[in-house]
């Protein structure tokens, strides 16, 4: 499957080879590309990719710190598995995170930062759910995710986030096809990012752990109806 970064990044020609091999890497195992459990191996990674060993082998390595991968001695590097016992840990772990991130976005976001999220907001307006694709849809919920998350001005409470929105998303992506209100779940980012732009922390808060426990319900939902 052939899809665009899923993360909100700068200008390609300013990043190394091991960050371009980083972000082909983690979007195919977000979106299960590569799937649960597959062995990669350095060698043929670095053909598909056409970047060396070298940077494949420093993206691994960074793939294993955002528990991605994990790499067993004398066996090899792997897709970690997605567990269904991992969604409740994420969730514990967003719900008190999300509404704080959401909260001091709201509280310091500058001027130009509130632009971009305004922009963020017109994209999630147009965007046709019924006629998107999975990749699609999952780059806009990382936009505005992310998009709060570099609100916030907090560059460690940002990279916890991110770490931990990719892990639910390869949930998410196992779900996404049966998720009966997927519409719901788009428009809803509408609300939050109006609060962050207006700068009601309180509300912002509050809207951001709704929406990570209505993610955690629908999914729980989607993965036992199965």
């Amino acid at each position: 499957m052939a899809f665009g970064t899923l993360a909100i990044t700068g200008d390609a020609t300013k990043k190394s080879l091991a960050d371009v091999a980083y972000e082909r890497l983690r979007d195919r195992l977000l979106m299960l590309e590569i799937k649960p459990g597959d062995l990669l191996n350095d060698d043929q990674l670095a053909k598909e990719l056409e970047i060396g060993r070298t940077p494949v082998r420093e993206a691994l390595k960074r793939l294993e710190l955002d528990r991605l991968v994990i790499t067993y001695p004398r066996r090899g590097t792997f897709a970690t598995r997605v567990e269904v016992t991992d969604l409740a840990f994420i969730s514990e772990i967003r719900a008190q995170l999300e509404p704080l991130a959401a909260a001091r976005a709201a509280r310091v976001a500058s001027a130009a930062t509130k632009e971009h999220l305004r922009e963020v907001m017109r994209n999630v307006e147009d965007f046709d759910v019924s006629a998107a694709s999975v990749v699609e849809t999952l780059r806009l919920d990382a936009s505005v995710h992310q998009g709060i998350y570099a609100a916030a001005a907090n560059p460690h409470l940002e990279d916890v986030l991110i770490r931990y929105d990719n892990l639910a998303t390869r949930i998410w992506c196992m779900v996404l096809d049966r998720l009966p209100d997927l519409e719901h779940h788009v428009r809803e980012h509408l609300d939050l990012l109006r609060a962050v732009i207006d700068g009601d922390e309180e509300k912002a808060a509050e809207l951001a752990r709704v929406h990570v426990s209505g993610f955690e319900h629908a999914v729980r939902q989607a993965l036992f109806a199965a």
